[in-house]
C-alpha cells in the first residue's frame, strides 16, 4: 500500500488555500478545461482585432498602405513584447494566478474601449457623399489608446495562462508527465479554434454588419471566459516560489566567472561546487546536471582559489541555469525571421487579397482577411495528426517521448515556412503578369485571379506553425530554469513581437529605398503598380540564410539535464510541509 503522501503532488505545488495539492482533486485536464475556455475566447478577441485591423485603418481611418502595415506590426509587436513585463511581475512578485487576474481585467477594459471607438460616430471620421475626412488627432488618440491598453493586458495574460496550464501536470508522476507531453499541442489546438471563429466569422461581421458588433461579440465572450476561469479556482495547482530573487543567480554567474577567469578549471566537473542533495530537499529547488556548453562559465563554481573571500563559489546548478538562458537566447535570435514571415498573414497577404477576385456568386464577396481562417484550419487538422500519428510513429523509431527533439521540430517548421514564402513569391509573380497582360494598374482595379490562388501559402504557414509555434512555446517552457518559467515563456512571445517590429522596419525601408529616383516601389498604396514580388523574394532569401543559422545554433545547443533523484527530493518536500500556510505566504504575495 502506498504511503499517505502519495495523495499529494510530488512537484511541491499547492492548492488555492496554500495546502499541498491533492493529486486526485487538483490539476491535470480537469483544471485545464477551465483554462482552455478562456484561451479560446481570448484568441477570438485578439484575432478579431488583428486579422482585419489593416482594413479598418485603411478604409475607416483612411491611413495609407505603408502606414497601416507599420501600425499593425507595431501594435502586434507590442502585444507580443509586453509579456516580458508580465512574466517578470509573475515570477518576482505576484505569481502567475494573480498577475493573470489583474491583467485580464485590463484586457477587457481595452476591448470595451475599442468597441466604443468603432461604434460612436463622434469617434470616427465624417463622410459626406462618399468623401471621408481623415481621422482627427483625438479620434486617433482614443482608438490607439484602446489598442495599446489591450497590449498591456495581453502582457500579463499571455506568458502566464499557458505556463499556469502546464503547472497543472506533475512532472514526477509518470502518467501526468505523459499527459503533459501532449498539453501544448492541445492547448494550441484550442487557441486555433478561437482564431478560426475570428477569421471565418468576425471579419465578415465587421465588414458587412458593423465594426461595433464585430468587436462587441469577442468582448462579451472574453467576459464570459473569465467567469469560466474563476469557476475552476478550487481545482488549480500553484507553484510556490523557493527564492526571493530568481534572476540574481543568473546575473552573478558571468560576473563570478570573469572574476575567476585566471583560475584553472578542474578536469572532473564533480570537483566544482555543488550543494548536497539535502539542500534541494529542504529548498524545493531542482538540481541541474553539469553540461559542457559554455565551459568558461564553470569558473564561477570553482571551489579552491576563489578570489573573493566574502562569498562562497556559486553552484553548478546556478551555472547551468545561466547556461540555459544563454542557449535559449541563441535559439531566440534565429526565430526572428520566421516571426517576420508569420507577420505577413495579417498585413501584406490581406492587402494582396483585396486586389484579387473575391466573389463567390453574385451576392457574396469573401473578406480578404477571411483567408487567414485557412491558416487556422490547417493547424486544427494538423495538430491531431501530429499528436496521434506522427509522434507515436517517431517515438517507436527514436525512443524520444516527443517523437523528435524540440529543435528538430522547429527545423521542420522553419523549412515548411520557406516553401510557403517561395509559393507566395511565385503567386505574386503570376499576379504581376496578369496585371501586365490586362493593363490593370489602377489602385482599385480587380485582378482577374481568384483569391484562392493565395490558399497554398496560408495552408503551408498553418502547417509550419504546428511545428514551430507550438514547438517554440514548449521549448522555452521546458528549457527555462524552474523559477523563471513565466519569464522563459516570453522568449516565445517576444520573438513574435520583435518579428513584427522587424517586418514594420523592413516594409518602411523597402518603400523608402526602392521608390526613389522614379523607380517602381516594392510596396505602396497601389499594389497593382508595385513590386511586391521583389519583397517576397527578399524574404525568401533571408529565410534560407536564417535556416542555415538555425542549424548551426541547434547543433551547439545542449538540453537541460536534471538528476533522477529530483523525484524523491520533491516527494520528501511534501512530507516536510508540517503546517498549512496561506497561499499568500507560500507565493510570497504582497497585499
Amino acid at each position: 500500500m502506498e504511503p499517505q503522501s502519495s495523495e499529494y503532488t510530488r512537484d511541491g505545488t499547492i492548492d488555492f488555500r496554500g495546502r499541498p495539492a491533492l493529486s486526485s482533486k487538483t490539476g491535470k485536464w480537469r483544471a485545464c478545461a477551465f483554462l482552455v475556455g478562456y484561451e479560446a475566447f481570448e484568441r477570438m478577441a485578439f484575432y478579431g482585432v488583428a486579422s482585419n485591423l489593416v482594413i479598418y485603418l485603411t478604409t475607416q481611418l483612411h491611413e495609407d498602405t505603408v502606414s497601416s502595415v507599420r501600425n499593425v506590426n507595431n501594435w502586434s509587436g507590442s502585444v507580443w513584447i509586453t509579456p516580458i513585463f508580465g512574466a517578470f511581475i509573475a515570477d518576482f512578485y505576484l505569481g502567475r494566478f494573480w498577475t493573470f487576474t489583474l491583467s485580464s481585467l485590463i484586457y477587457v477594459l481595452g476591448m470595451t474601449l475599442l468597441t466604443v471607438a468603432v461604434s460612436l460616430k463622434s469617434l470616427r471620421p465624417n463622410c459626406t457623399s462618399g468623401v471621408c475626412d481623415k481621422a482627427s488627432p483625438s479620434q486617433i488618440a482614443f482608438f490607439y489608446s484602446a489598442l495599446y491598453i489591450i497590449s498591456i493586458g495581453a502582457g500579463g495574460t499571455k506568458p502566464n495562462i499557458s505556463t499556469f496550464g502546464a503547472d497543472q501536470f506533475d512532472d514526477f508522476n509518470p502518467s501526468e508527465k505523459e499527459l503533459k507531453a501532449s498539453f501544448f499541442n492541445w492547448w494550441m489546438f484550442t487557441t486555433f479554434l478561437g482564431a478560426l471563429s475570428a477569421t471565418a466569422g468576425l471579419v465578415y461581421v465587421q465588414e458587412n454588419l458593423g465594426w461595433g458588433l464585430g468587436y462587441g461579440i469577442p468582448t462579451v465572450g472574453l467576459l464570459l471566459s473569465l467567469l469560466i476561469f474563476y469557476a475552476g479556482t478550487p481545482t488549480y495547482r500553484h507553484k510556490a516560489r523557493t527564492t526571493k530573487s530568481p534572476l540574481r543567480g543568473i546575473i552573478q554567474v558571468p560576473i563570478a566567472a570573469f572574476r575567476n577567469r585566471k583560475l584553472k578549471l578542474p578536469n572532473d566537473p564533480s570537483k566544482l561546487h555543488e550543494h548536497e542533495i539535502q539542500h534541494y530537499i529542504s529548498s524545493g529547488k531542482r538540481q541541474v546536471y553539469h553540461t559542457p556548453f559554455l565551459r568558461f562559465l564553470d569558473k564561477a563554481a570553482i571551489k579552491e582559489g576563489c578570489t573573493s573571500s566574502s562569498s562562497t563559489p556559486l553552484t553548478v546548478t546556478q551555472v547551468e541555469e545561466t547556461k540555459l538562458i544563454c542557449g535559449m537566447m541563441l535559439i531566440w535570435l534565429v526565430t526572428l525571421i520566421p516571426s517576420t514571415i508569420w507577420a505577413q498573414i495579417n498585413t501584406l497577404f490581406v492587402k494582396q487579397g483585396t486586389t484579387l477576385n473575391r466573389n463567390l456568386g453574385p451576392d457574396f464577396k469573401i473578406p480578404a482577411a477571411s483567408l487567414g481562417s485557412f491558416v487556422t484550419l490547417s493547424m486544427l487538422l494538423s495538430v491531431p495528426m501530429y499528436d496521434r500519428f506522427f509522434v507515436p510513429f517517431m517515438r517507436q523509431r527514436t525512443g524520444n517521448p516527443r517523437g523528435i527533439t524540440l529543435l528538430q521540430r522547429l527545423g521542420i517548421g522553419f523549412a515548411i515556412q520557406i516553401i510557403a514564402i517561395a509559393i507566395a513569391y511565385a503567386i505574386e509573380v503570376k499576379r504581376m503578369r496578369v496585371i501586365s497582360s490586362h493593363g490593370l494598374e489602377g489602385p482599385k482595379d480587380i485582378v482577374p485571379m481568384s483569391i484562392f490562388w493565395l490558399l497554398p501559402q496560408y495552408v503551408l504557414i498553418g502547417i509550419a506553425d504546428v511545428f514551430n509555434a507550438i514547438g517554440l512555446l514548449e521549448f522555452f517552457y521546458d528549457q527555462s530554469p524552474d523559477e523563471l518559467q513565466s519569464l522563459g515563456t516570453t522568449f516565445f512571445t517576444s520573438g513574435i513581437g520583435v518579428g513584427n517590429f522587424l517586418n514594420s522596419f523592413l516594409v518602411t525601408m523597402a518603400a523608402k529605398i526602392t521608390g526613389t529616383g522614379g523607380r517602381k516601389s516594392w510596396i505602396g498604396d497601389n499594389l497593382n503598380n508595385c513590386h511586391l514580388d521583389y519583397y517576397y523574394g527578399f524574404l525568401l532569401v533571408i529565410s534560407i540564410a536564417n535556416l542555415v543559422a538555425f542549424l548551426w545554433a541547434s547543433s551547439r545547443y545542449v538540453y537541460k539535464r536534471e538528476p533522477v533523484q529530483v523525484n524523491e527530493i520533491n516527494h520528501q518536500r511534501v512530507l516536510q510541509m508540517k503546517s498549512k500556510p496561506t497561499l499568500d505566504e507560500l507565493l510570497e504575495l504582497k497585499v
